[in-house]
């Protein structure tokens, strides 16, 4: 126990940072505490992010303030129908002087990578991202680049206009550690939202800290203490997706195509210890693996044609899991 408390406490003061980011951040960022929070996540969990919601929600100024704040290096990525594999990682450029190729680095080398409308482009080019988010690599021609850290691939879609776009593969959506979906701001918040920009000053965003500082926080995330129980249940709330009868879930059996991967295990015990982290504590409590299971999870459960028939979602089905597994 002393040994937690003494953690606890150096965590509290390591985690300091996260309220001067959100700070800073909100200074542009009017309401969608949920989205900035999801991104402090992914970041600290060394996870990519793919974000679901409406033109007009602020998703490319978060990123934007966040890497400002950072210290960080941004690039924006707009995935068309004509975009190549090129455009993105870079490629070989023969040099006339030298009569030699030279390799021409794509937007891909930066802290933070931007892939707006993912799914407007083509299965090569979403696949060029796979070695970069996976690997942290690039290769071009014959040599291999190491990413610089941290790297985080924040992707958008849009929900509403599907003609003419290329969904995601299951291997692909299985890569993004979280999957948020984002809605309009309420009624006060968009006032906010308004007047702020129709002032013609705007507070620009500060560096409030560095990108070594969260290599640091990452290093100490690991850290953070995570009960047995804690273990268990995040593992009941994964298998409760593969065999829903084990759960005494028999009504979703019908409903899931197939359940979620390990790879959702390990993302929601590093979303739940990074959820603890940036509420400034040194310990995991299910509260925390509950608040980010949806993140987790929505994008790895398959639903069936006849969950689908009846309106069911993957969202439903976390609901009744979440539910029905018994909490430590």
């Amino acid at each position: 126990m002393a040994d937690i408390k003494e953690l606890n406490e150096r965590i509290q003061r390591e985690s300091a940072f996260i309220d001067m980011l959100t700070m800073e951040i909100g200074k542009v960022i009017i309401g969608q505490k949920y989205m900035v929070e999801r991104l402090l996540i992914g970041l600290l969990s060394n996870g990519h992010i793919l974000l679901e919601g409406v033109p007009g929600l602020a998703k490319t100024l978060a990123i934007k303030s966040l890497s400002a704040a950072i210290q960080a290096k941004f690039h924006r990525i707009q995935f068309t129908p004509d975009l190549l594999p090129a455009d993105v990682i870079g490629t070989m450029v023969f040099n006339q002087k030298s009569g030699e190729f030279t390799v021409r680095k794509g937007p891909i080398f930066a802290n933070f990578i931007l892939a707006d409308e993912i799914n407007r482009a083509p299965a090569k080019v979403q696949s060029a991202l796979l070695e970069a988010m996976q690997e942290r690599q690039i290769t071009i021609g014959d040599s291999t680049f190491k990413l610089e850290e941290p790297f985080l691939v924040l992707a958008t879609q849009n929900p509403i206009e599907q003609e003419g776009t290329y969904p995601l593969p299951e291997a692909q959506v299985d890569r993004f550690m979280l999957k948020i979906k984002i809605d309009y701001p309420n009624r006060e918040e968009e006032r906010l939202i308004m007047r702020q920009n129709i002032v013609t000053s705007q507070n620009p965003i500060k560096a409030v800290t560095a990108p070594s500082d969260i290599l640091k926080a990452r290093a100490l995330l690991q850290e953070v203490y995570m009960d047995e129980k804690i273990e268990r249940y995040i593992l009941d709330i994964v298998f409760a997706t593969r065999t829903p009868k084990d759960y005494k879930l028999d009504k979703l059996t019908n409903l899931i195509n197939y359940g979620a991967s390990p790879r959702a295990s390990i993302s929601l015990a590093l979303a739940s210890k990074s959820f603890a982290f940036v509420k400034r504590r040194g310990y995991v409590i299910p509260e925390d693996v509950r608040a980010v299971c949806h993140d987790v999870l929505r994008h790895r459960i398959a639903v069936t044609y006849e969950a689908e028939a009846e309106n069911i979602t993957s969202e439903n089905i976390i609901d009744d899991i979440l539910n029905t597994v018994e909490v430590p």
